[in-house]
Order: structure tokens, then sequence, then C-alpha cells
């Protein structure tokens, strides 16, 4: 390797370990971040505030509300409230819904085909109005299946579930925090690296020794994709070990795929740091260009095919979108590189592109 090559990288390790707020963010901040979020974002409900009118009081009736307490999903809180206190409940956010079981209910169950019950929901938060409905009546459906039988049942339907059997919501959103904090990281960690040098007056000497823009950008981004990958292995583990996230496919092209993204996001925020001119414009740029597209576009929370055709465009040019289809298909379906070849090349060819910029950009300031 060339040496002063090599001395450029050296300096730069020498710099980040005497640099505490650098050792922060590269070992501290993505561990607390993915616990944070980990636990924080869900699609998972439970204890869902539930009152119960039960005018039937019958030991069928009991027996359904058995079932409903038998889950985590609902919270019994209120029995046999007067029902004129129903939209005051609302008001006061005392329950999320009403269960009113009528008081012919366990004769409906034994001679009619239909058995009819009300649920009231409290729809001021619309999809979790939605999980409530849709959960009530899977509820309700198997409690038919199992206690009238003159439902008719033409046909049933079985469903196999591939990939994530238990519905986990961990399985889909630890790799998606995977993938948003280690562009995060670093985009940061390069974000400041050449406007350091030129608030604490070291860019005078670079411009003045004999050193290429190449050695200098490549110099820097050497030292964070290994502390970039030392970090993205911290992640996956906790990941892996912590939040159960299962690793079907390969690990080393696992891995690889991490060090071409870990690419991608230095050269992205070493682009960054070649057009501010504070470590604080720098890392601010940097947050505001990786957490609101990554979040928001890249399929991470929202599907993209719901975006407006125009987001779904742009969704194409964040990193994070074809990083996303990448680790969620080799840890949770064990895809391949034949599978995945075409999310891989844009990656990479983003990484050379905005290198390419860097250098450019670096080398009209030496001029």
């Amino acid at each position: 390797m060339n040496q002063i090559l090599l001395s450029i990288i050296k300096k730069e390790f020498w710099h980040i370990l005497r640099d505490p707020q650098t050792l922060v963010i590269i070992l501290l901040m993505p561990i607390l971040m993915l616990f944070l979020f980990g636990y924080a974002i869900t699609l998972e409900m439970k204890d869902i505030t539930t009152v119960i009118i039960d005018h039937s009081k019958t030991p069928h009736s009991r027996q359904f509300i058995e079932k409903i307490r038998s889950t985590d999903f609902f919270n019994i809180t209120g029995f046999n409230i007067p029902e004129s206190q129903i939209e005051d409940i609302f008001f006061r956010r005392q329950a999320r819904c009403v269960l009113v079981i009528p008081s012919d209910f366990a004769s409906d169950l034994q001679t009619e085909m239909r058995t009819k019950i009300q649920l009231i929901i409290d729809a001021s938060d619309p999809n979790a109005a939605n999980f409530i409905n849709n959960y009530f009546a899977q509820l309700s459906m198997r409690y038919n299946n199992e206690n009238n039988p003159r439902l008719a049942m033409p046909f049933s339907v079985e469903p196999r579930i591939f990939y994530n059997p238990d519905l986990k919501s961990d399985y889909f959103f630890v790799p998606g925090l995977i993938a948003v904090l280690i562009l995060l990281i670093s985009a940061l960690l390069t974000s400041i690296a050449i406007v350091r040098e030129k608030e604490i007056g070291t860019m005078e000497q670079i411009l003045v020794s004999p050193v290429h823009p190449v050695q200098i950008i490549i110099g820097k981004v050497i030292p964070y994709t290994i502390l970039g990958f030392i970090d993205s292995i911290l992640i996956l583990l906790v990941g892996h070990f912590w939040f159960g996230v299962p690793v079907i496919g390969s690990i080393v092209f696992l891995l690889f795929a991490l060090v071409i993204y870990i690419l991608t996001g230095l050269s992205f925020g070493l682009m960054i740091s070649t057009i501010t001119d504070s470590q604080q414009m720098a890392m601010m740029a940097a947050l505001l260009s990786t957490i609101l597209p990554t979040i928001m576009l890249s399929g991470f929370i929202f599907p993209i095919k719901s975006m407006p055709l125009i987001f779904q465009y742009v969704s194409k040019i964040v990193p994070a979108t074809h990083f996303l289809e990448i680790i969620r298909g080799i840890m949770l379906k064990g895809n391949t590189l034949l599978d995945l070849k075409v999310q891989l090349g844009y990656l990479f060819g983003l990484a050379g592109l905005l290198i390419l910029v860097s250098v450019r950009k670096f080398s009209t300031k030496l001029e």
C-alpha cells in the first residue's frame, strides 16, 4: 500500500480513538437506538382497553367473555355500565371499544343461523380501529364454529404462513432498523471528516503536502469502513440474539452486502463533507438527508406501492430502499446473490458515483 495513503489511514484511526464523541457515536449510539426503536416501533397491538355490557348473563355469554379475556389483545376494564355512558367513556379515553351482548344471545345461538352482537369502536385512531375490528371478527368466527352447529360453512381457509409464522413485527422492523442505523452512522461519521480539517486548521497542511485528493478520500473511507463494519456486526448480534430475528441465508453474503452499504453511506457523508463549511452544518445535512428519506420513503414502515407514483420513483434513489430488500431477503427468506444482484449492483454503483463526486469536489478546492 502507498506509504502516503497508509499514513492518512493511521492518522484517521488515531484521531477517532482519541475522540470520545466519535467513539460514542460509533459504539453506543446505534445499540441504544436499536433498543429504543426496536421496542417503540411495532405493528403489534395488545391490552386494548375494553368494556363489556352483558345483557344475556348466561353460560354462553360468560363463555364468550372468557374467550375474550384469555387473549392478550383485549384488556377488560369495565362491565355492565349504562349504555348512555359509552360516549363519555370514549371521550375520557377509558376504553377503546365496547362490546354489547344482547339479551337473546344464548337463545339465538341455538335457534338462529346468525347471532348478532354489537361492537362499538373509538375510531379516532383508524388503524387501531381496523385492527380491533379484524381481531374481533376472527375471535367471533372461531366461537361461532365451536358453538353454533347451524352455521353452515361451505369452505374453510387453512393458512400457511412462510418466513414469519408467528407474525412477529420484530422480524419486519429490526432488519429495517439495521438499515436505518447503518446509513445514519456511516453518513454522520464521514460528514465531519473533511470539515473537521478545515475547522481545526489542518487543511492548509494538507493543501501544501504532496497528497492526491483520491488518497485523502480513500484514506478517510477505509478506517470508517472498518469501524462501520464492526458496528454492523454489533447491531446484527443484538438483532439476532436479543430480538430473535433469524438469519436464514448466507452470513458471508450478508456481511458482503453490509460492506457495500456501509461504503455507500460513507461516500454520501464524504460528499456532504466536501460541500459544507462547519461540522454542525455537515451533521445536520447528514441527519436530514438520511433519516427522513430512509424512514418515510424506503419501505421501512410504509409500503412503497401505497405511495403516490412520484414518491415511488423517488424511493428508488434512496439507498435503504434497495438494502432493505437485501437484508430482509437474506435474513428472512434466504435469498442469494442471483436473487438480489440488481439491488446490490445499484448500491455498488451509487457508492462509486458518490466517491467520484467527493474526489472532484475536493479536487476543486485544491486548485
